[in-house]
C-alpha cells in the first residue's frame, strides 16, 4: 500500500496509512521498518519516518543497518545535517558501521545543505573504500552545479575518467543546463562536445538553451555557429530556436535570411510567428521604419532589392499588422499607420479590435476625433464590437477639450453598449471646468450623467465643489454638498474637507464645525486633513483655545498630528501670547516628528510676536546646525524683536548675521519697511548708531542709504 500510494504521490493517505501502523501496535520487521520508512521519505515526509523509527523501537521491534539506512537515506532529503549526525552516531553505537550506502546518504545530506567541504570529505572517505560509483559523483557535481562551484564540479568530471565512469544523457542535461544558467558556456560547450563524443545525440532543446544563453550575452555570432553545427549534424532546428535567433538580430535583411532558412524546417503558422517575431525585434529596438518596410514587403511586390522579395515567404496576419500599426502610433506617424491599416483590406486580412483602439487612442490625443468616429463606424460595418477602452478613448478626448456636447452624446452611446465611462475622463471634465469658471456647466454636465444612467464618482462632485469654493461662490458649493446626500449619494472625507476647507477661509468656523458634527455623526472618522483645517481657522478666528480642544481630539479619534498640525497650533498660541503653551507644544512635536524649516521659520517669527526675540534665537541657531537656510523675514523679525525688547546689540549682532548670509531683503520686499524702521532706531541709539551707519555707507545694506532722519 506503501509503495502504491507512493507511485501516485498521495501525501494524505499515506498520513493516514502511517498514523493506522502506528496505532496498531503491530511488529515490524527490520526490513518493513526500512522499506516503509523509504516510501514515506519519497515523499518529503520526514518528520514521520523519525517518529515512525523511534515508536517501533519503543515496541520493542529490533532495527538493523537497513532500518539506519533507510532513515539516512529520507533525512538526506531534508538537508537536516543536525538530525543526521545524531542518527548517524545512534547507528555506531549499537554496533553497525557505516556501509556506501550509510555514507551516499550522508554525502547527499550535505550536498543539500550546501556544505561542500565536508561532502567532499565524505567523498574522500568514499573514494578510500572504493565505493564510489556513477550515481555518487552524479550527486556531488549535480549539486555543485547548481550552486555555482562549477570549476569544482568539472575537477569531478575530469576525475570520473580515472574510475572510467561516465556520466549518463539525464545528468549532462542537467549539468549543461546549469553551466548555461551559471555563464559558463565553455564549461558548456565541452561537456557538449563529451556528450556526442561518448555516442549521446543531444536534442534540441539542450541547443536552445545554449544558444539562448549566448544571445542573452549578446554573443550573436556563437549563436549562429551552434545554430549551424546543428544543421551539418542534420539536427533541425525547431521555431523555438529560430525566434532565439531572429529576436538576437538587428538588421532586416538578416532577419530575411534566416526566415528563408525556416521555410524549410516549419509549418506556415510556425513562420507568421517567426515573421511577428521579426517585426517585434526591430520595433523594440527602436526601428519602426525597417519594421514597416519588412510588412510592406510581404504586401506588395514592388521592392527593388532582391533580398525584399518575400512575398510568397509567409502569411500575415492581425497580429503582424498590430505590432507595426501600435508602434507608428506610439512614434505620432498616424498617417503611415492609417495606410497600412488599409492594406490590410488589399490582402483580406480581418482587422482586430486591438488594431481598432490602438488608432483610435492615438488619434483621439491627436485630435483628430473626426476619423475616430469613422473608425467607430466601420467597426459596427465589419462586426468588430467596440470595447470600453474605445469609447473612453474618444470620451476622453472631449472631456480633455472640455466640449460637454460631444461627451454626452458618447455617453449616450456608451450607456447602449454596457460600457462605464472612467472616472480619470469625466473628473478632468468637471476640473477644467471649474477651473475655468463654469461650475454651473459642470454641475448640468454630472446631472445629465445621471439622467443616462451613470452615477458619478464622489471625486468628481469634490471637484466641482472646489470649483464653486475658488470663485467664491461658497452658498452654491453647500447647496451642492447637501443636494448629494439628499440624493442618496454619501459624500466621502475628501468631499468633507473640501466644503470645511471652503467655509473655514470664508470664517465660517461655526458652519465647518458643523459639518465637523455631520461627519461623526455619519460614523465618518475626520482626517488629519480635517483637524488640521479647523485648527488653523479656530487659529485665525482668535479661538486658541478651541483650536487646543480640537487637537486632544485627534489623540480620541487615532489621529497622530503632523507637522503641519503642530505648526499651525503653535502659530496659533503666539498669536494669542501664550507662548509658554507654544514652547511645551513644540517639545511635544519634536518627539514624534522632525520639524521642518517652515515650523523652525513660524515658531521663531511667533517668539519674535511674543517679546521672546533669545529663544527665538536659539531655535535660529538650531537651524544653521541642521543646515536649513533661513528667509531672509526671519532675520527682519529677529532684528525687530531685539530693538522693541531695547537690546540693541543683539538686534546688530543678527543684522550682521543677515549681511554675511546674504540674505538682506531688497526693496520690493515688504519686510523691508519694517527692517529700515528698525535700523532708524538703531541709528538713535548711542551704542549702535556708528556701527550701524558704517554698515549702511560701505554698502553691506544694498538699497538702504542714510538720509537726513532716517534711512
Amino acid at each position: 500500500m506503501a509503495s502504491i500510494l507512493l507511485g501516485v504521490r498521495q501525501n494524505a493517505a499515506m498520513k493516514s496509512l502511517y498514523l493506522d501502523l502506528v496505532n496498531s501496535n503491530c511488529y515490524v520487521s527490520p526490513g518493513g521498518l526500512g522499506f516503509f520508512i523509504r516510501c514515506l521519505g519519497g515523499l518529503g515526509m520526514v518528520n514521520e519516518a523519525n517518529e515512525l523509527f523511534d515508536h517501533v523501537r519503543k515496541m520493542g521491534c529490533v532495527v538493523n543497518d537497513y532500518s539506519y539506512n533507510a532513515l539516512l537515506e529520507a533525512v538526506s532529503k531534508s538537508g537536516s545535517v543536525e538530525l543526521m549526525a545524531v542518527r548517524m552516531s545512534e547507528m555506531r553505537d549499537n554496533g553497525w558501521k557505516p556501509d556506501k550506502f550509510t555514507l551516499t546518504s550522508v554525502l547527499q545530506c550535505y550536498c543539500r545543505a550546501n556544505l561542500f567541504e565536508k561532502a567532499l570529505d565524505v567523498f574522500g572517505q568514499m573514494e578510500g573504500c572504493g565505493w564510489v560509483d556513477s550515481y555518487v559523483f552524479t550527486i556531488l557535481i549535480v549539486s555543485l552545479t547548481k550552486a555555482g562551484e562549477v570549476e569544482e564540479a568539472v575537477r569531478l568530471i575530469d576525475k570520473m575518467g580515472e574510475f572510467k565512469i561516465s556520466l549518463n544523457e539525464k545528468t549532462f542535461y542537467v549539468l549543461i543546463h546549469g553551466f548555461v544558467k551559471g555563464g559558463k558556456f565553455d564549461y558548456a560547450l565541452n561537456l557538449l562536445k563529451k556528450m556526442q563524443a561518448l555516442g549521446f545525440v543531444p536534442g534540441i532543446s539542450l541547443y536552445s538553451v545554449i544558444i539562448e544563453g549566448f544571445c542573452k550575452r549578446k554573443e550573436f555570432k556563437k549563436g549562429l555557429d551552434l545554430y549551424s553545427q546543428m544543421n551539418e549534424l542534420g539536427i533541425h532546428p525547431d521555431v523555438s530556436i529560430f525566434k532565439i535567433l531572429i529576436s538576437s538580430l538587428s538588421d532586416e535583411k538578416d532577419m530575411i535570411l534566416l526566415l528563408k532558412e525556416a521555410k524549410d524546417h516549419v509549418n506556415n503558422k510556425s513562420m507568421t510567428t517567426l515573421f511577428n517575431t521579426a517585426l517585434t525585434s526591430l520595433v523594440k529596438g527602436g526601428s519602426t521604419d525597417k519594421a514597416h518596410h519588412l510588412i510592406q514587403a510581404v504586401i506588395k511586390d514592388d521592392v527593388d532589392d532582391d533580398t525584399f522579395k518575400i512575398q510568397n515567404l509567409v502569411s500575415l496576419d492581425a497580429s503582424s499588422f498590430e505590432i507595426v500599426i501600435s508602434s507608428l502610433c506610439q512614434k505620432g506617424e498616424l498617417d503611415i499607420a492609417l495606410d497600412l491599416f488599409n492594406d490590410m483590406d488589399q490582402i483580406g486580412c480581418k482587422k482586430s479590435l486591438l488594431i481598432y483602439n490602438n488608432l483610435i487612442s492615438a488619434l483621439s490625443n491627436a485630435n483628430k476625433v473626426e476619423k475616430c468616429h469613422e473608425l467607430l463606424k466601420e467597426m459596427k460595418t465589419n462586426g468588430v464590437s467596440p470595447s470600453h477602452f474605445t469609447h473612453n478613448s474618444i470620451f476622453g478626448h472631449y472631456c480633455k477639450i472640455c466640449d460637454v456636447s460631444g461627451a454626452i452624446d458618447v455617453l449616450r452611446e456608451m450607456h447602449t453598449h454596457g460600457h462605464q465611462p472612467w472616472i480619470k475622463h469625466y473628473t478632468l471634465l468637471v476640473k477644467n471646468l471649474s477651473i475655468n469658471r463654469k461650475a454651473a456647466d459642470a454641475c448640468t454636465f454630472l446631472t445629465i450623467m445621471k439622467e443616462i444612467g451613470y452615477f458619478p464618482d464622489m471625486i468628481a462632485y469634490s471637484t466641482v465643489i472646489d470649483g464653486w469654493l475658488k470663485i467664491g461662490e461658497i452658498d452654491y458649493a453647500l447647496k451642492m454638498f447637501k443636494d448629494i446626500s439628499a440624493n442618496g449619494h454619501c459624500p466621502d472625507v475628501v468631499a468633507y474637507n473640501t466644503i470645511i476647507n471652503g467655509l473655514c477661509k470664508d470664517k465660517r468656523v461655526s458652519e465647518a464645525r458643523d459639518i465637523y458634527d455631520e461627519m461623526l455623526q455619519k460614523s465618518f472618522v475626520p482626517s488629519v486633513v480635517t483637524y488640521n483645517l479647523l485648527i488653523d481657522a479656530y487659529c485665525k478666528n482668535g479661538e486658541v483655545d478651541q483650536a487646543v480642544c480640537f487637537f486632544s481630539m485627534m489623540s480620541e479619534k487615532k489621529r497622530n498630528p503632523n507637522v503641519i498640525t503642530y505648526s499651525t497650533l503653535i502659530d496659533g498660541l503666539c498669536n494669542a501670547g501664550k507662548s509658554d503653551e507654544a514652547l511645551l507644544t513644540w517639545n511635544e512635536m519634536v518627539k514624534v516628528c522632525d520639524p521642518n524649516k517652515i515650523a523652525y521659520m513660524g515658531f521663531i517669527n511667533g517668539l519674535c510676536k511674543c517679546g521672546k526675540p533669545d529663544l527665538g534665537l536659539v531655535y535660529f541657531e538650531e537651524m544653521e546646525e541642521k543646515n536649513m537656510k533661513v528667509d531672509s523675514y526671519v532675520y527682519v523679525m529677529l532684528i525687530d524683536a531685539f530693538v522693541s525688547v531695547s537690546n540693541a546689540p543683539m538686534a546688530v549682532y543678527v543684522l550682521r548675521k543677515m549681511i554675511k548670509d546674504e540674505r538682506v531683503p531688497d526693496s520690493v520686499d515688504k519686510y523691508c519697511i519694517v527692517l529700515k524702521e528698525a535700523l532708524v532706531k538703531l541709528l538713535d541709539d548711542e551704542l549702535t548708531c556708528l556701527e550701524v551707519k558704517s554698515l549702511i555707507e560701505d554698502g553691506s545694506l544694498p538699497g538702504y542709504v542714510l538720509e537726513t532722519g532716517g534711512v
